[in-house]
């Protein structure tokens, strides 16, 4: 049996497809969404729950205060499973269902930023794969974003691109949840470094004149790039705050 973990919706029970999904566990889905309530990562949030399966993560969202939620499913008997979770649950208002493969659905632009992405893709999806989806999903992201990909835990890390990076993993039985963000050096505008000092303005007065002091004595510390304090640290994203076709598992 599968059900909410909590939320307005907590303890209700979910329908799964009768093959060709693997629900997120309670136990998982509990501790995932306590880490990322920690994050605050899920209030309010527009979450898109890739290769959704049963839905179950997504609606765990959704229950927990998320404003918006898109299921992306490309299997029909999963899709209408969503579908009818959706109903009963009465989230029509908050929850969207799309029959499609995740890739076509991520290769197009967002409508506007995700804050919260859940992936869970089957197990036998390559990395080359799924590295595409991660890939497709950086320019919809903010700095504040917070990307969910769940794997079996012999499969090493996510294939990151560039522009995203994982600060997280935790593991649960054969059960891996790695958390990534988008690198925060691509919030600058290309050939810019956001952190980097703006340049000093020209002195009117000869810098070896003896008789007038200097603006900024030759001793005083500089602020360097190094120093300048970084939106979202690698480590620490919200406090700081990325899965191809076929059926989902969850």
């Amino acid at each position: 049996m599968t059900r909410i973990v909590a939320g307005s919706v907590g303890g209700r029970t979910l329908a799964v497809p009768p093959q060709g999904t693997r629900p997120t566990s309670e136990r998982v889905r509990e501790a995932l969404f306590s880490r990322l309530e920690h994050l605050d990562a899920v209030e309010g949030a527009r979450v898109l729950d890739g290769y959704a399966g049963s839905g179950a993560l997504g609606l765990e969202a959704a229950s927990r205060g998320a404003a918006h939620v898109v299921l992306v499913e490309l299997g029909r008997v999963a899709a209408d499973v969503c579908r009818k979770n959706v109903a009963a649950l009465g989230l029509r208002d908050r929850v969207d269902v799309v029959r499609e493969k995740v890739e076509a659905y991520t290769a197009r632009p967002a409508v506007a930023p995700w804050d919260l992405v859940l992936l869970d893709p089957p197990y036998d999806v390559p990395d080359a794969a799924l590295a595409r989806v991660l890939a497709d999903l950086v320019p919809a992201l903010t700095a504040e974003s917070v990307v969910v990909v769940e794997r079996s835990a012999r499969s090493g890390e996510p294939p990151w691109p560039e522009g995203m990076h994982g600060f997280d993993t935790r593991t649960y039985g054969d059960t891996a949840v790695h958390l990534g963000a988008r690198s925060p050096a691509e919030d600058a505008p290309e050939g810019e470094d956001e952190d980097a000092p703006e340049d000093d303005e020209p002195s009117d007065t000869p810098a070896d004149d003896p008789d007038t002091p200097a603006d900024t004595p030759a001793d005083a510390p500089r602020r360097t790039p190094a120093d300048a304090p970084r939106d979202t640290p690698a480590d620490a994203p919200r406090d700081v705050p990325g899965e191809p076709g076929g059926a989902a598992r969850r």
